[in-house]
């Protein structure tokens, strides 16, 4: 058998009997750690990186977070990557654009921007914005306090199709053409144009502010029924389609009411999680992990998990579920 195998690779063959148990294994096997990031431990060293590089320097400057498993990789999980942004007073992180979809989730600061093909939109603590794909955009900090935010980006999705391409624009920022707002008034306030003809894969509306999802995710908390396993949940939306409003990346705002504990399950989109307020922990295969805001941490694959809340807590989060459901390969265990 050995022989064999031996003789026919130089035919750039094998055969498949020596590595079928690792190619389809009885379930999810990753090099993926479970693992958190305390914000107010990794904030200095972001700061530091601020006093090293400027934003125009770096492009972008950002630190990645790395996950334990898979160090090397600019990987948080098999299929995604996630890191912290950085854009000091004054400064512009200049307009490019790229194959891959981006989440901006807004940890520090107020009064930064982003601008996104041509709409520029502010930045408070809490909002969720896109980038969708191919879009030019660039970021600015007119404010006197350091701004930063989660960046999560389907890199791994886009290196394994090899299908990677990035423009710069040549300018610092890109030319203004709509007033600020104009998406969100047009497609966020459950109306659309009477002979609305937009489609697309990415919402049109690029940034979920704060201050309204945390509304609607409190008027479920204090109308709805509770869910045992993810206490309220729900995702952000393309309000074109109700789908998700990202092609690759599936993302969710989830509020825990105090003392709440969650039964246990689990389900194949490795997720990352960031705290938004309150504090708790969440177990993951029997490992504890405590938070509290800005903190971030991932759960791999197919891992169970059990969510506490000491408070009254607001966790966002995303992972490539929307990819997998499309594929029909999506699956949870509730226990």
């Amino acid at each position: 058998m050995n022989d064999f195998a031996e003789k026919i690779r130089t035919q750039h063959l094998s055969p498949l009997w020596n590595v079928m148990a690792s190619l389809i294994t009885p379930q999810p096997k990753s090099d993926c750690r479970a693992h958190l990031w305390k914000f107010d431990d990794i904030r200095p060293a972001l700061m530091e990186a601020g006093e090293i590089i400027s934003a125009k320097e770096a492009v972008r400057r950002v630190l990645i977070l790395e996950n334990p498993g898979m160090a090397g990789q600019s990987k948080i999980t098999t299929s995604l990557y996630a890191g912290l942004q950085l854009v000091l007073p004054g400064e512009i992180a200049p307009a490019h654009r790229h194959s891959q979809s981006a989440v901006r989730f807004v940890l520090e600061g107020s009064g930064a921007h982003t601008t996104v093909d041509g709409e520029r939109t502010m930045m408070e603590p809490g909002d969720f914005i896109i980038t969708p794909p191919w879009a030019w955009h660039d970021h600015g900090n007119g404010s006197d306090k350091p701004m930063i935010w989660l960046d999560g980006l389907d890199i791994p999705i886009v290196q394994f199709f090899d299908a990677s391409f990035v423009e710069d624009l040549g300018l610092d920022e890109q030319e203004i053409q709509r007033q600020p707002g104009t998406l969100n008034a047009t497609y966020g306030e459950g109306l659309l144009p009477v002979d609305n003809r937009a489609s697309g894969l990415t919402s049109p509306i690029f940034n979920y502010p704060y201050k309204k999802s945390r509304a609607a995710l409190r008027a479920l908390m204090d109308n709805g029924d509770i869910d045992e396993w993810n206490a309220f949940k729900m995702h952000y939306s393309n309000p074109l389609n109700g789908g998700y409003a990202m092609a690759t990346m599936a993302t969710f705002l989830s509020m825990i009411p105090k003392g709440f504990e969650s039964r246990p399950y689990r389900s194949t989109d490795a997720t990352v999680f960031v705290c938004v307020e309150g504090s708790g922990s969440t177990t993951i295969n029997g490992e504890e992990f405590h938070w509290s805001p800005r903190d971030i941490f991932v759960v791999p694959s197919w891992s169970t998990v059990v969510h506490k809340a000491n408070e009254t807590s607001v966790l966002f989060s995303y992972s490539d579920r929307v990819v997998q459901e499309k594929l029909g390969i999506w699956r949870q265990e509730k226990m």
